[in-house]
């Protein structure tokens, strides 16, 4: 299958359902390129951000249980970036072009 990169973006409002966060994000990580989290103590949220590469399959499962977390928002993108087998894009993207 193709991989994609994507972006995920999460809004933690419920501190109780870090450790479960915690473990799902360990038990995905070969999808996980990225993280940042920024906590808003102001606001009593947290923002994580992750890059992730993976197949749509993949990163469903991941961003669908992260969705059933309880006191957490989840947000996804995928870009239209593709890469078959052997890690190469077939549509050229990123080859000297500017997207």
């Amino acid at each position: 299958m193709e991989k994609r990169l994507g972006i995920i973006a999460l809004i933690v409002k419920d501190g109780a359902s870090v450790p479960r966060l915690n473990a799902l994000l360990s038990e995905h990580s070969r999808l996980v390129t990225a993280r940042l989290g920024l906590p808003m103590r102001g606001r009593g949220i947290s923002l994580i951000s992750l890059v992730v590469e993976g197949d749509t399959d993949e990163l469903g499962t991941l961003t669908g249980r992260l969705g059933r977390l309880p006191g957490l928002m989840v947000k996804s993108v995928l870009t239209a970036f593709k890469e078959d087998g052997d890690g190469r894009d077939p549509e050229g993207f990123g080859e000297g072009d500017i997207h």
